[in-house]
Order: structure tokens, then C-alpha cells, then sequence
């Protein structure tokens, strides 16, 4: 009585606005998350990768957990650090973070 009927809006010609239309937001967010975190990630970690397989005996390296060293062996899947006079350590090569120059360990 007080209350209107409610009618459903007619359907447009096939195709106009629809369909892909309604998904470019979202496929463009992707793009976009793809090239400000996904690549940049990758590349970092395919840096990372080359690190650790270019180790060799004489490398000054800092580990994840802080420790600075001079690697004295590698083998493959760990590396033999020095971290002292006559303190050598037995770590994976993946706790390495980062490659120092050469006489680092000796300034510090």
C-alpha cells in the first residue's frame, strides 16, 4: 500500500561494460604487486643464490645471526668459520648474508 514495487533493471546490449570491464581493478592490482614486490623479491634472491654459490676459502662474510668471520672450508651445503684465533665454527652457507672485503675482520 505505502510500500512501491521494486522492479530489476534492465539487462544492456551483450557485452557493453561487462565482462572484462569489471576485472581490469583487480588485474591491474596484480600488475602493479607483481612489479613493486614479486620481481624485486626474485632478484634479490637470485643475487643471494649467486653469493653463497661464488663462496670460497679466504671469503670475509657476516652471518643471519650476526657473526662475522673468515670462512676457512666450503662444502656443500656448509661452510667451516673462523670467528677467532683457533675458534672455527660449522655453519649452513644459507645463514650467510652478506660478502665483506677483504681485511675487514682484521679492522674490527
Amino acid at each position: 500500500m505505502f510500500i512501491s514495487n521494486a522492479y530489476a533493471q534492465a539487462a544492456g546490449p551483450a557485452g557493453a561494460g561487462g565482462g572484462l570491464m569489471s576485472f581490469l581493478p583487480i588485474i591491474l592490482m596484480f600488475v602493479v604487486l607483481y612489479f613493486l614486490m614479486i620481481r624485486p623479491q626474485m632478484k634479490r634472491q637470485k643475487e643471494q643464490k649467486a653469493m653463497i654459490d661464488a663462496l670460497a676459502k679466504g671469503d670475509e662474510v657476516v652471518t643471519a645471526g650476526g657473526l662475522v668471520g673468515k670462512v676457512n672450508k666450503v662444502g656443500d651445503a656448509y661452510i667451516h668459520l673462523d670467528v677467532a684465533n683457533g675458534t672455527e665454527i660449522i655453519m649452513q652457507k644459507a645463514a650467510v648474508t652478506m660478502l665483506l672485503p677483504k681485511g675487514t675482520v682484521k679492522d674490527l
